[in-house]
């Protein structure tokens, strides 16, 4: 094997520039509103939503998340931490880190060692870590359906309801949507393929010019994926728990698929762009056709910021792309729940949701269900600029595939690694 493709299996993320957020009357479910739908967190019972903001009112919350954006950095720790902070009173402390493993060990140390008021007040999760999260009672809740603005969210929507097929019962709260998409430049590639198997063909048909980041990259996991889909004849037979026989039946030829396209990808294979940046970079540079990213907004960013060239589009598999919900948890022992719950609400108001979804920034899908808001919200989210390459709210809603539960994507992941990445 190649010490190059050892190297390809560091995770990094790159996002767009961040919006600040639009000026606007604060939205009717924010301060002065009672509670949501959902009963009393545990330790507030009988309490209204007016005692939590007076409890957080002057705590400090340890937010704990992925780092790796200066983007996503910048928005939460300015727009959000200047919101919470003027009109709670509460302090946002950002604490960046590489990976979710880092906070989740950290709470796991805390309860072991008996630990009562932890250091760890909010977390940026989904998957399969908030799985580990859930299973080893490391999770406070639940207390998402008590957030007044949880009224705004479709929880009857299975992709909020369940993360990653791990139902969620209200233990985390949902902060924002992703969905995978194809980037092309329409100089190079006219007229790209437009589904799995007409993109594996063009991928032989022009050796050198494709390239995916290598598992464990979100994006380049989220490709493994969809090939296995499309070996598969479809996802449905691998929804649901863990099945050894079906990953042996259905799953295991894509790997052969996947190892035999080596010898067409980029550098014939010989090393995987070690990340979502490099992948960014070598389409900049045209040394690939292909790009591909979880944010349907990116590609427009990185129009707008010259690191694109204008011609560039994305599209979406015939078939459909992978679609998931991004979540906030709140640690068991976290020592400011007040002020976390009160951080979760407000990253679900209609005002900084809007900030979020804004393409010129980060461009993150809201979460917000647009027949739950007020006329003059939904309108304002209708208006967004769309940027060039950003496909409408429709085509990709009409094309949303889910998530597998986290032992398959453990299991798809190890399995590249063996049969592909080590061959």
């Amino acid at each position: 094997m190649s010490s190059l493709k050892v190297s390809a299996l560091a995770l990094a993320l790159a996002l767009s520039a961040c919006a600040p957020v639009a000026p606007s009357p604060a939205p009717p479910t924010e301060a002065g509103a009672t509670t949501g739908t959902g009963d009393s967190p545990p330790g507030y019972a009988g309490q209204a939503w007016d005692d939590i903001l007076a409890e957080a009112r002057g705590q400090t919350v340890d937010f704990y998340m992925w780092g790796g954006s200066d983007v996503i950095n910048r928005w939460i720790s300015g727009p959000v931490a200047e919101h919470v902070f003027t009109t709670y009173g509460v302090t946002l402390n950002l604490v960046p880190v590489s990976d979710a493993p880092e906070f989740i060990n950290k709470v796991l140390s805390e309860k072991q060692a008996g630990r009562t008021a932890g250091s760890v007040d909010l977390m940026w999760v989904n998957g399969e870590n908030f799985r580990t999260l859930r299973e080893g009672e490391l999770a406070y809740g639940p207390w998402a359906g008590f957030l007044p603005n949880s009224a705004l969210v479709d929880w009857s929507d299975p992709s909020v309801a369940n993360d990653f097929g791990y139902p969620v019962d209200a233990y985390e709260s949902p902060y924002g949507k992703a969905q995978f998409v194809m980037i092309y430049d329409t100089a190079r590639v006219p007229e790209p393929p437009r589904t799995v198997a007409n993109l594996l063909a063009w991928i032989r048909a022009n050796p050198g010019r494709f390239a995916y980041a290598a598992p464990p990259d979100f994006t380049g996991s989220a490709f493994v994926r969809h090939v296995c889909y499309h070996v598969a004849g479809g996802y449905e037979p691998l929804l649901g728990a863990f099945d050894a026989q079906v990953f042996a039946q259905k799953v295991a030829p894509c790997f052969e698929q996947l190892q035999a396209l080596e010898a067409s990808l980029w550098r014939a294979g010989e090393t995987y762009p070690e990340s979502r940046a490099r992948m960014q970079d070598l389409f900049a540079n045209g040394e690939i056709d292909f790009d591909m990213a979880y944010n349907p907004a990116e590609a427009s960013s990185l129009i707008a910021q010259g690191r694109y060239p204008a011609t560039a589009r994305t599209f979406v598999f015939d078939e459909g792309t992978i679609a998931n919900t991004h979540y906030l948890a709140i640690a068991f022992n976290a020592g400011d729940k007040a002020g976390a719950m009160v951080v979760a609400n407000a990253l679900l108001s209609p005002e900084l949701q809007l900030s979020k979804a804004d393409p010129s920034g980060w461009g993150d899908l809201t979460v917000l269900d647009p027949q739950r808001l007020p006329v003059e919200w939904s309108d304002r989210f209708a208006a967004l600029p769309r940027g060039p390459a950003t496909l409408s709210d429709a085509e990709l809603s009409a094309r949303r595939l889910p998530e597998l539960q986290s032992d398959w994507l453990a299991a798809i992941e190890a399995g590249w690694i063996e049969h592909v990445l080590q061959k």
